[in-house]
């Protein structure tokens, strides 16, 4: 495994493929409208165009004006209020009687848009894209134009017409980066054009491309496109639409035209054009193959408007508690990251490729999913998780809970946008109606926006847990497993574990003990934390609660019966700037930290999320590091989805490790000796399928930098970002992974010093002197709009000084360039297309429940293995704890497998019978929600479930909210149900012949 050429220096030049589009996407009408702004904080009326903004900071967008608070300060203390920013140009001489629109990805909070001082229109959401037609308010070549945006990132702004706060406005959960965070363009169009999907100011739709009629396995499908044409001529038109679609190479592979419709003046009219298609690459996981599909509108045998849409193709299905990418079952495992997805000093205003970078780190970990929370994403992270392979579940805006009125309205409104807004792209696969269950009636008006506006996209909607809902399409808890033979249920949230990457472990200075640090948290809502030291981790211990975590979803993984779970994500991907349990201000769960360098966690998840469901790669993974005193004895843990780990000390082997979780292997007492430690892996039949080397390095020797840069190049934009890695090495250049040595870098030439991160005061934010953390940190530097070179040089006592040069590329940075902020950036495709194979084998047969007896409340007995986790069976209180279940045939039961009310702090002591022979006589334990009990092999056609004695309470399974408040896993509060057997849901499996 490639964990050490990963772990000291990651570049995209290694993480994507050469395969990049031949020639830059050119609509021939949207211009980049990024350049040359000019920003004032403050609440003054600079509308106008003659104002004087002489003495404004100039910027480039995307540009939030508090991102250098970033990491900074906690979200809670983000700094808020009014801004404003203001550009002037000059429209293009070919723009004469033409129509201009102004398209915004998105405001935070508010933002009210001026041009030549006249009003044009308001935008209150913060979170989704908007645009306005200007075309009225401008002044023809080659006079300048003035527009000006006044923003307003209050937490507690309200909606100008009905004074109803946003409930994803909320200083929980979403980093507020005020004032215009994300890119802005610039749309030039005929009076006859495909309109921009844009609902949210312009009412318009724009252009709709899907998929049908897949046959994967010959590469074909239908290609469909509907775009909405408006015709603003005083009188009718003929159009239709010529379609051409070019592959990854740029190479034409069709053209074809739609049907000539007339449109009436003023009037809007859909037109539409399809063709089969063979030979076709389908976008997948880590095979972000995409299209550009280019829709020309023919007038009178002319063109006259075109749009490209670059997209991809892909089949999906979701039913049977499975989900289908492609026609091979996949299960989901990846993260649950905040939308900001931001970075120190920069917050989420980062270079298109930087998306990317962190994106495609996700699929480095054998991630397949990110789910976004609880609010949209913006579009450069929605088009980067296409290029890199991503699949995404798409919010559109909640906090923690269903609403009414006008705030439920706010949230249909803000799904409809997105979708009309995203449903080209082809890595999202869900849309999430809420971070909390909604009504049935609520889900009832999601799934018809959707049905709407997105009918053929392949994309299931749903919401965090409806667990019984007969109208979602998916489903999942926070905390917790949960199977189902009907929807696909994946876990929206499974891991909240905390673990600065500064720690390694309690041997390695600065000794980080298990569970210290930050147990006196005050929450938003004035709430505590009394204690949260089981959330704060030192890496080993991160890592391993990681691993532990997840064995629950892969042991009901698909192949394991009827009633399986679809997977879940972590929380999170990348440390964030939101509310924390650590002693540092900002949350720590990440598998990377905020400047994106991998953490135990990441390489971890590496080994045992790779493959769609059964392991495809075999891999091992030791964790932590080997460089410690000659006196210390520690356990050693290897992550390995082998069968069996053997672990060697200098080539001397320690023997085989203790194996639990499925996924961990423990070395007791290993001793420390200099040199290297190695994981090799065998399989059942002994023969070698993976291994790990650790070795020890010397004494520190050097600084060393390396960059990490946009492919092709680093552009002298004055908005691209390099990013340096630093390292402390030894003599023969191997990181030193306990060095904590202090840095001092100097910039010069055509670059601006931005920062990085590290534990210390203000984080170290914006300072020229950190901190290198086991070994390595990074910084980051802005470039100028100067072609040249930036010369880096850090330096540290009793170090070799450590020099880089970075060149600049020069680009076309006017005020208004065809140059997109995306442009020639490449696809990941190293996972390559779906593979034709089934992704699991059966592992064990499910036994069909027919008939149930218990002498006490059979009334709810069906419950117990109706499929629903809503419900449950329980005997009375006075009553019989028993339970007896009649089998759709005799079988030889090998496995019991329950869901227990209390799963998390309950253990169960239990008798089940098979027949009247005792199969199983023992004490279930905690999880994460199921529990798999390994019976004696007696064939019978009843099994019978007994309560052997009083439930024990136990607390050793430590899940509380960042309320402070404790799950109670199923329980009623104040339910101690120590006399009753309650059971949620009960499932018997044979094994496979």
């Amino acid at each position: 495994m490639s964990r050490k050429l990963l772990y000291c220096k990651i570049s995209l030049l290694l993480l994507f493929t050469s395969s990049i589009f031949a020639q830059e996407v050119d609509e021939g009408v949207k211009y980049n409208f990024n350049y040359e702004w000019k920003l004032n904080v403050g609440d003054v009326d600079a509308k106008n165009q003659d104002y004087n903004d002489k003495d404004w900071k100039r910027v480039n967008l995307p540009y939030a004006w508090n991102q250098e608070e970033a990491f900074k300060v906690d979200i809670t203390s983000l700094s808020t209020g009014i801004a404003w920013y203001r550009k002037t140009f000059q429209l293009p001489a070919e723009a004469k009687n033409q129509k201009v629109f102004i398209e915004f990805e998105g405001v935070r909070q508010m933002g009210e848009v001026y041009v030549n001082g006249n009003f044009v229109g308001r935008h209150e959401n913060g979170a989704m894209a908007f645009g306005f037609d200007i075309t009225s308010f401008l002044n023809p070549y080659p006079k300048e134009n003035v527009i000006a945006v006044k923003t307003d990132n209050d937490w507690k702004y309200r909606e100008k017409s009905s004074n109803s706060p946003y409930q994803w406005n909320d200083k929980n959960f979403n980093a507020n980066y005020g004032g215009i965070p994300k890119n802005v363009f610039l749309h030039i169009k005929s009076k006859v054009y495909q309109t921009l999907p844009l609902f949210s100011g312009l009412g318009t739709t724009g252009t709709y491309v899907y998929a049908s009629n897949f046959d994967i396995e010959n590469k074909k499908a239908t290609i469909n496109i509907s775009s909405q044409v408006k015709n603003e001529n005083a009188s009718s038109v003929k159009a239709q639409l010529k379609v051409n679609v070019a592959d990854m190479d740029g190479k034409i592979v069709a053209t074809f035209t739609g049907e000539t419709i007339t449109i009436a003046p003023n009037a809007v009219q859909d037109l539409k054009a399809s063709k089969a298609l063979t030979g076709l690459n389908f976008w997948s996981w880590g095979y972000g193959y995409l299209y550009n599909v280019k829709s020309e509108l023919i007038v009178d045998n002319k063109v006259v408007d075109n749009v490209t849409i670059r997209t991809g193709f892909r089949k999906t299905k979701f039913e049977k508690g499975k989900i289908w990418l492609n026609d091979r079952v996949i299960m989901m495992h990846g993260y649950a990251q905040r939308t900001s997805n931001e970075w120190p000093s920069l917050g989420m205003s980062v270079p298109a490729w930087m998306s990317d970078y962190s994106n495609s780190l996700m699929i480095k970990s054998n991630g397949n999913l990110v789910r976004w929370m609880h609010i949209t994403p913006w579009k450069q992270d929605v088009e980067s998780c296409d290029r890199v392979g991503l699949i995404q579940a798409m919010p559109a805006g909640d906090s923690e809970k269903d609403v009414t009125g006008r705030r439920w309205k706010q949230r249909t409104e803000l799904m409809r946008d997105a979708i009309i807004y995203n449903r080209n792209n082809p890595s999202i696969l869900f849309y999430e109606s809420g971070n909390e269950s909604i009504s049935e009636e609520h889900m009832a008006e999601m799934k018809a926006i959707r049905d709407t506006y997105d009918p053929f996209g392949g994309r299931a909607i749903g919401s965090r847990e409806m667990l019984d809902s007969q109208v979602a399409e998916y489903g999942g808890e926070m905390l917790y497993i949960n199977k189902s033979a009907r929807l696909p249920f994946w876990a929206t949230e499974y891991s909240r574990d905390e673990g600065l990457r500064k720690y390694w472990d309690e041997f390695t200075p600065p000794f980080h003990k298990e569970g210290t640090g930050g147990t006196n948290h005050t929450n938003v809502n004035g709430s505590k934390v009394a204690d949260a030291s089981p959330y704060n981790h030192n890496q080993d211990a991160h890592a391993i609660e990681s691993v532990t975590r997840w064995y629950d979803y892969w042991e009901a993984r698909p192949g394991t019966g009827n009633r399986v779970s679809s997977g879940g994500v972590n929380i999170i991907f990348s440390d964030s700037n939101t509310h924390f349990r650590g002693a540092e201000n900002y949350r720590r769960s990440g598998e990377v930290d905020p400047i994106r360098i991998p953490k135990d966690g990441f390489f971890a998840h590496q080994v045992i999320w790779d493959g769609w469901v059964d392991t495809e790669n075999p891999a091992a993974h030791i964790i932590g590091h080997w460089n410690y005193d000659t006196n210390i004895t520690k356990n050693i843990t290897v992550v390995s989805t082998a069968d069996n780990v053997e672990l060697f000390v200098n080539n001397k082997s320690l023997g085989k490790g203790a194996r639990t979780k499925n996924f961990l292997f423990t070395f007791k007492n290993v001793k420390f000796e200099a040199g290297n430690i190695k994981a090799v892996g065998y399989d059942q039949k002994g023969k070698k399928v993976c291994e790990d080397v650790i070795y020890t390095a010397g004494k520190p020797a050097a600084v060393k930098l390396s960059p990490i840069t946009r492919p092709g190049g680093t552009l002298a934009d004055g908005s691209d970002i390099a990013i340096v890695e630093v390292e402390v090495v030894d003599d023969k250049g191997r990181r030193c992974p306990t060095a904590l040595n202090m840095i001092d870098f100097d910039v010069q030439g055509q670059g601006t010093f931005i920062g990085g991160i590290a534990q210390g005061p203000d984080n170290y934010i914006g300072s020229k002197n950190l901190p290198v953390e086991c070994g390595v940190n990074r910084i980051m530097i802005r470039t100028s709009n100067k072609e040249g070179e930036i010369k880096i040089k850090a330096t540290s006592a009793d170090l070799k000084t450590g020099e880089l040069v970075i060149k600049t590329i020069a680009v076309e940075n006017s005020k208004l360039t065809k140059r997109l902020p995306d442009a020639n950036l490449p696809s990941y495709l190293e996972k390559g297309p779906t593979p034709l194979t089934p992704s699991f084998k059966k592992t064990r047969t499910p036994i069909a429940i027919v008939g149930v007896k218990t002498t006490s409340n059979q009334a709810d007995a069906a419950k117990s293995y109706d499929d629903n986790e809503l419900t449950e069976w329980s005997n009375d209180k006075e009553g019989n704890p028993r339970i007896e279940y009649e089998l759709e045939r005799k079988a030889t039961i090998n496995q019991v497998v329950l869901k227990l009310s209390g799963w998390r702090s309950k253990r169960y002591p239990i008798r089940i019978f098979s027949d009247d022979k005792e199969i199983y006589n023992g004490t279930t334990p905690t999880s994460l929600g199921y529990v798999t009990l390994d019976c004696k092999a007696v064939k019978g056609e009843k099994i019978r479930i007994e309560l052997a004695g009083i439930t024990k309470d136990d607390g050793d399974m430590n899940i509380v909210e960042i309320t402070g408040k404790v799950d109670q896993a199923g329980l009623k509060a104040g339910d101690k149900a120590n006399g009753q057997l309650k059971i949620v849901e009960v499932e018997f499996y044979e094994a496979v012949n």
